[in-house]
């Protein structure tokens, strides 16, 4: 495989990947070969890779008579990840305090005053953009490649609408509090604070994840093998 096909196949991956994470694109939204083709002007093969590399990764579906769709996920498959996700930011966060580089912590501490910003003014959009460069921090400061990998890619699938979780009262400023305690325990070297400190906090937005599975109507948007009947996005709020 030619150097230049895989460039062409990750460049469409990571735009749609992108399009996935903010919301442009969503569950049962169609993804077409051919419109991949036209749109980034290139030849079938490297279409068809990157939505085999979607597919592969959980993020896109293939239906029969359909085609391929961008997947969702069932309650149940989203509770699962989640108690998963609680684990690995834990870990992340243990790693982080042993082996964070200053380049990152600097980093981590940025992000923890843009959240901190963001809050202040009441902006949901604005600190979901500030929230996932604080966790990227830690992901990376880690120094575990594998595990940084497997994080992006459940907050990926996991994904929800720019501001989704953060739209309750005062769940914005509950979420600086707990940043600032996982920040001070990996600044200071402290494994096992760390790790129960972003334990809790994921934790905590677990119960805001289940607040937003509530809310959602039941459709049957389709979703990996395997999964159930799959809860469709909310409402856009510009609809």
């Amino acid at each position: 495989m030619s150097s230049a096909r895989v460039n062409l196949s990750d460049k469409i991956r990571q735009a749609i990947e992108t399009e996935i994470s903010t919301g442009q694109l969503v569950a049962g939204a169609r993804i077409d070969e051919q419109a991949l083709m036209e749109r980034f002007d290139v030849s079938r093969t490297p279409a068809r890779e990157a939505m085999l590399q979607l597919t592969s990764a959980g993020l896109l579906v293939s239906v029969p008579r359909q085609g391929a769709m961008v997947a969702g996920l069932s309650a149940p498959q989203y509770v699962a990840m989640l108690e998963i996700l609680v684990e690995l930011e834990a870990l992340a966060a243990r790693l982080s305090a042993r082996r964070m580089p200053e380049v990152l912590r600097r980093a981590m501490r940025e992000a923890h005053e843009a959240c901190r910003a963001s809050a202040d003014r009441d902006d949901p959009r604005a600190y979901f953009e500030a929230n996932r460069a604080f966790h990227e921090a830690i992901y990376d400061g880690s120094m575990n490649e594998v595990l940084a990998n497997q994080l992006r890619a459940m907050r990926l699938r996991m994904r929800q609408p720019q501001g989704s979780l953060f739209d309750r009262p005062g769940r914005t400023r509950n979420s600086v509090a707990e940043h600032q305690v996982v920040l001070e325990a990996i600044l200071r070297g402290d494994e096992d604070s760390a790790h129960r400190a972003m334990s809790s906090h994921i934790s905590v937005g677990g119960n805001t994840y289940a607040d937003i599975i509530a809310r959602l109507p039941f459709d049957p948007v389709p979703s990996a093998p395997g999964a159930v009947r799959q809860a469709a996005p909310p409402p856009r709020k510009d609809r």
